[in-house]
């Protein structure tokens, strides 16, 4: 899931987009500021023109190609501060103005073809800035580097009468200038996938447990009390809790080891992960052998019905256990509390839900286990 590409990149695809979204803010704000840094000095260089054709010639000839960089650049900028760009319309922009720039540098060039040399100093900066600054895909970067490099020295072999050597040093030191560009870029992609690979494993271990892949009681305290609340008061929709807890896990755990109990933790994990709507539903390892089940937008039969498919499987499940002498089966009993917060005359949080159902699946543990016990509140 983790695995880098040759560019630096996840090779996972939604791996690599969950990476993009996380960066997207801080990869708008570099485009942004690069874009305008580079605007205001691509301007300064004016007065280069100036000097090198006269004020007339350099209005008439390189002050258009400027101002079109300008205007390209700086509406890019406009669009990635001030609008929320997806990540391929952030790439979109940064390759519409990579392209113009280049293409009104070459442009320059050749109103200016007694230096070359000159050129080919700025070409390389605007090369590093591409690889290095101006946030877009490596391979994007590399098509457009490598294609304004060869346009650049073929405008170099038909427009001046460099020596064959100062020719091949010139177009040595563009190829340098790419290949570090290329290889510190990937370096940037690789060490900031990296970054955000270490925090998203430092995330699932603080928010899930280890064992059954659930999220935890932290999270469930720290996160979707409030959230499931708010959003069941704000919509005035049902939420149901369920709480289920393994019958003599402890029996289980003596005869068997523990290596057979977190076998079975596990397996009852995976089967209420599988029973319940992926995004909506939430399964938390409350205790050692005790799940909670918070189900938005279900009543209090969807909850009874879950319940009793679930508690019907788990106990249908032969495999786990298989014939011993002890007479143990994987059974569990559940508790499940419901309220309508449609309801605006009780005041009910989840906390409350979730004290009812660890009364009623107590309730069900005395009364013989392997059974289901509801009941709404009022």
């Amino acid at each position: 899931m983790h695995t880098l590409s040759l560019t630096g990149e996840f090779v996972h695809p939604a791996t690599e987009s969950a990476f993009l979204e996380h960066q997207l803010a801080r990869t708008r704000a570099l485009l942004g500021f690069t874009l305008l840094f580079c605007t205001f000095f691509y301007l300064c260089f004016f007065v280069t023109d100036v000097a090198a054709l006269g004020m007339d010639t350099a209005l008439a000839a390189t002050f258009p190609a400027r101002l079109l960089v300008a205007l390209t650049a700086g509406s890019c900028a406009w669009l990635a501060y001030r609008r929320p760009l997806s990540v391929r319309t952030t790439w979109l922009a940064a390759t519409v103005a990579e392209t113009v720039a280049l293409a009104s540098f070459m442009h320059i060039a050749v109103q200016r073809p007694q230096e070359f040399h000159w050129h080919a100093m700025s070409l390389a900066i605007m090369l590093v800035v591409i690889y290095l600054y101006i946030p877009n895909r490596l391979s994007h970067a590399i098509v457009l580097a490598g294609t304004a490099t060869g346009v650049f020295l073929g405008l170099v072999l038909r427009l001046t009468a460099m020596s064959f050597a100062d020719i091949l040093t010139m177009g040595l030191l563009l190829v340098l200038v790419n290949t570090f560009g290329a290889l510190a870029a990937r370096r940037y992609n690789h060490v900031s996938r990296e970054e955000f690979r270490l925090q998203t494993d430092l995330k699932e271990v603080a928010e899930r447990d280890h064992l059954t892949g659930c999220y935890n009681r932290r999270y469930l305290h720290q996160h979707l009390l409030g959230l499931e609340l708010s959003r069941a008061r704000r919509f005035g929709r049902p939420l149901t809790v369920v709480l289920c807890d393994i019958d003599n896990f402890k029996l289980i755990n003596d005869n068997f080891g523990h290596t057979k109990g977190d076998e079975v933790i596990k397996a009852f994990a995976d089967l209420l992960a599988g029973a319940t709507r992926d995004q909506v539903d939430t399964v938390v390892r409350y205790g050692g052998e005790e799940f909670l089940l918070i189900l938005p937008e279900t009543d209090l039969a969807g909850g009874e019905h879950l319940a009793e498919r679930l508690r019907e499987a788990f106990a249908a499940d032969r495999l786990l256990l298989g014939d011993n002498a002890f007479g143990l089966r994987t059974t569990a009993s559940f508790g499940v509390a419901c309220f309508d917060f449609a309801n605006s005359q009780v005041s009910y949080n989840l906390p409350d839900l979730i004290s009812a159902a660890d009364k009623l699946m107590y309730e069900a543990k005395r009364s013989g286990r392997n059974r289901v016990e509801s009941m709404e509140l009022k």
